[in-house]
């Protein structure tokens, strides 16, 4: 049934929480995805979060897909630049990590005047 698919996609962000808190960013990876995949729900957070655990087991360009993708939901979200940017830096990328700073740090401001 419907509810139960949803019901199954919010145990998976759970666990991936518990996970991301525990600092078991393997399994907080393994539940995201599984979050992700499901499909019924959409989360620029859950994107955050795996982004980060990505960039905790050094997975740098999986890092940076999941912070582009946490934009692309959330254009007006300074988190998803912030997290591009620490993306890109270990990557090596530093002038494109620091471009996309630039824009995080420009879209809190005017956010901030707002």
């Amino acid at each position: 049934m419907w509810t139960d698919q949803i019901q199954e996609t919010l145990n998976c962000k759970k666990h991936g929480d518990t996970a991301f808190r525990g600092k078991d960013f393997g399994t907080a990876i393994e539940c995201y995805t599984d979050f992700i995949d499901g499909g019924t729900m959409i989360s620029p957070t859950v994107f955050a979060r795996r982004c980060l655990c990505y960039l905790m087991n050094d997975m740098a360009q999986e890092a940076l897909g999941d912070a582009m993708q946490a934009q692309v939901i959330s254009p007006e979200w300074p988190t998803a630049f912030y997290l591009q940017a620490a993306a890109l830096f270990s990557l090596g990328m530093d002038n494109d990590a620091q471009e996309i700073l630039k824009d995080g740090t420009n879209l809190e401001s005017r956010k901030h005047r707002n």
